[in-house]
């Protein structure tokens, strides 16, 4: 792990103080300019802060915005179907240091195209299946899904373009952008699109087991699955000029992200450049949450966390976004 010297950890510290602690504060050029490192020495560990579903609600519209001004978010990832679409995409224009990806679905969600035009991939309202694995069989054996799913993916980035937002990157709903068919397709339409920027959800068991031994089994199968896939996708990414971050948190621990593993993971990183993403939330204080809800705020609260605040100043962690990988 790279030690940092005091001068980085104090321009750290003045970037925070100058902002009331807003990430913003790290992010000195609009989206979609590149920038080069502010500091010298040793290669300094950066880190992206995502937030994945903007555009799902008001609620996660409302927690990416105030996680961005107030907290340590450096990015997200918009949900172009998702029913709060237009007030993300407003919000958005009103935060231009807040990176925006592309959240393609796949799965548990809405379509862009109607039911007409993709008939084999979702019902008459538009709703793609709720279950990932069988929707991920048809999407690999059936040359029908393959063809109407090609359709509806260049339908979802001709929606984001039409934002004029710029495009940060690319991930998927459920991580589904993993799955051969639709990551060949999101290759091609990245490139095309001018997004050559990608999630890789990779990260280290053991890392998560010592901090979390419980579902041992799912993390298991998850880090064999996910790492034989991401090995296969950083090879054609860095073959096609794409960029990532070597590490991505957050697959092992979903639904259980907290302040605290946020800064276990902080103490642990170890690549030069990582990403942690979230699905945060905020609600009316009169309103009585579920166990997903409850999750989400918890997943908020940790990013306008003091304490992940000055454990970032402490390690010199460099808060960043994939325009600047």
């Amino acid at each position: 792990m790279t030690v940092h010297s005091r001068p980085i950890n104090q321009r750290a510290s003045a970037a925070f103080a100058r902002s009331k602690g807003s990430a913003s504060a790290f992010l000195h050029n609009e989206p979609g300019q590149e920038t080069a490192a502010n500091f010298t020495g040793a290669a300094q560990r950066k880190l992206i802060v995502n937030a994945d579903d903007f555009g799902m609600s008001d609620e996660v519209n409302q927690a990416v915005i105030r996680a961005h001004k107030d907290g340590v978010l450096t990015s997200t990832s918009l949900m172009v179907t998702g029913p709060a679409f237009d007030d993300a995409v407003k919000l958005a224009r009103e935060h231009p240091r807040l990176a925006v990806g592309i959240h393609l679905v796949t799965v548990v969600g809405k379509s862009a195209l109607p039911h007409s035009e993709i008939p084999t991939l979702v019902d008459r309202e538009g709703n793609f299946s709720n279950n990932s694995v069988s929707a991920g069989l048809k999407y690999y054996f059936s040359r029908r899904a393959r063809r109407e799913l090609k359709k509806e993916l260049a339908a979802q980035f001709d929606r984001f373009r039409t934002t004029g937002l710029p495009l940060s990157h690319i991930d998927g709903h459920l991580h589904l952008h993993v799955h051969p068919v639709i990551f060949n397709v999101a290759l091609a339409l990245g490139a095309e699109y001018g997004a050559r920027r990608m999630r890789v959800p990779v990260e280290e068991r053991e890392l998560a087991l010592d901090f979390d031994g419980s579902n041992r089994f799912q993390k298991t199968v998850f880090t064999l699955l996910f790492g034989a896939l991401g090995k296969h996708m950083k090879r054609k990414l860095r073959k096609h000029g794409f960029s990532f971050p070597e590490r991505v948190y957050g697959n092992l621990q979903s639904g259980r992200m907290s302040e605290r593993y946020c800064l276990y993971v902080l103490e642990r990183l170890t690549e030069e450049t990582s990403e942690i993403y979230f699905h945060p939330a905020v609600y009316s204080d009169d309103r009585v949450l579920d166990n997903e809800e409850r999750q989400c705020s918890i997943e908020f609260e940790a990013l306008v966390s003091a304490s992940v605040k000055e454990k970032m100043r402490e390690l010199g962690i460099k808060l960043t976004n994939y325009f600047e990988i």
